[in-house]
């Protein structure tokens, strides 16, 4: 029987999802690989009462990106038999997963406890916020195998350090120690390999501490302010905080501070 490649577990109002292939570095390889994540983050997404996903790697490595076996053979994610195969290979394959980390409306945090790599590298800066093993290295590494991102990275990484520093990792290929990544703004935290999880998770409860709805619309906001006017950002927002105001956890919130009290929110 076939060994899930997502592991999906929960704690409080986190999702914990972990890729369970450590033998190959928790490379994607099969269309079912990139199906169990899409779903688990999906599965997340949909549940109300889940605020934060986390996302890690088993064994040594977060991710070493596609399999290059499959790749060499033809019979995975990548290459297939002509050029309209492999396009519609990576659209229903990885392509998907750029999709549905886009899509998410709560939080998401990677845990990166080692290397990220190509495809690795992307899912990572697909996450709001990364946490980082001071071990850990990141490239986008397309290019140094004679391909381009096909995943959406060069989407990704202009996003999420600037189009300068994108155009470095992209078209050099070239491998950043966590360290670099840190100075280039690629993850938020560097940390011993022994403790990315627990600080991974103490992010994910602060985050988790505040009222869920405001925590969804707040995140779609970040997603919508990424390639919208101002003209439309203001405009989502004043409807955004409209449904905001009408909560139960608002109410509880103004209460609560003017009581001088913890607050006690329920998501309603």
């Amino acid at each position: 029987m076939r060994e899930p490649f997502v592991l999906y577990e929960t704690r409080g109002r986190v999702a914990i999802l972990t890729l369970n292939r450590p033998d190959t570095r928790n490379a994607i390889g099969e269309h079912a690989d990139c199906a169990e994540l899409v779903e688990a983050v999906e599965r997340a997404n949909a549940d109300r009462s889940i605020s934060v996903l986390v996302l890690t790697g088993s064994g040594a490595s977060f991710s070493a990106g596609g399999n290059l076996k499959g790749m060499r053979d033809r019979d995975g994610i990548g290459p297939l038999a002509t050029p309209a195969d492999t396009r519609d290979n990576y659209k229903k394959g990885v392509q998907k997963i750029a999709l549905a980390f886009a899509g998410l409306e709560i939080a998401s945090i990677a845990a990166v406890n080692g290397h990220a790599i190509g495809l690795g590298c992307d899912i990572a800066c697909l996450c709001d916020m990364r946490v980082a093993s001071d071990a850990a290295k990141f490239a986008a590494s397309f290019v140094k195998m004679g391909i381009v991102p096909g995943d959406g990275g060069a989407w990704i990484l202009p996003r999420t350090i600037g189009y300068a520093r994108a155009a470095e990792m992209i078209l050099t290929g070239d491998t950043y120690t966590a360290a670099e990544a840190r100075e280039m703004g690629l993850v938020n935290k560097v940390v011993p390999a022994d403790q990315v999880m627990d600080e991974a998770l103490k992010l994910a409860d602060r985050v988790a501490a505040n009222p869920p709805r405001a925590v969804r619309l707040a995140k779609r906001l970040l997603r919508e302010g990424q390639h919208s006017r101002l003209t439309d950002v203001l405009e989502l927002s004043a409807a955004f905080q409209a449904l905001a105001h009408e909560t139960a956890d608002h109410k509880e919130a103004v209460e609560a501070f003017l009581d001088k009290r913890p607050p006690v929110f329920t998501g309603a």
